[in-house]
């Protein structure tokens, strides 16, 4: 794991992503693909560049807040998936969606899945469950 539970380690990287890919410095391979779903979130930029606001802020979710790196770290999660079809099947079932809605709707569509496996994984302590994973994206697909 590339930060562990290090939560100010994981912000200060996304802000260098930002910040690299903004000044033109060379980025390696998961800056990135950091600094692209970046780039698709503009409501970010301003946070990402204020480093110690990025690394102290806190987002509550009874306050309906999202998390703009968990979000982006999703984005991250699902590409990946997709990039290496795991779990079987996703890679078609995703360019299904974003036939109809584009790829990064798609991704925003599966998120809900994702976090819901994975809340379920954590709460049973368990691995996260794939064919469940699996069946919350065929019903976003019927969906959209």
């Amino acid at each position: 794991m590339l930060f562990g539970n290090d939560r100010d380690g994981m912000r200060q990287f996304y802000c260098d992503c930002w910040n690299k890919a903004q000044t033109g410095q060379p980025l390696e391979p998961l800056e990135l693909q950091i600094a692209a779903v970046i780039k698709e979130h503009p409501e970010y930029h301003a946070l990402l560049e204020n480093v110690d606001k990025a690394k102290s802020r806190e987002y509550l979710p009874e306050m309906n807040e999202t998390n703009p790196f968990l979000h982006m770290s999703m984005h991250l999660g699902i590409r990946e998936q997709v990039g290496m079809n795991s779990p079987a099947g996703i890679n078609e079932l995703i360019q299904k969606i974003a036939l109809k809605v584009g790829d990064h709707e798609a991704e925003h569509q599966v998120m809900d899945c994702l976090a819901e496996v994975i809340w379920q994984a954590q709460r049973s302590a368990t691995t996260p469950d794939d064919a469940q994973y699996l069946k919350c994206i065929k019903e976003v697909l019927l969906k959209s």
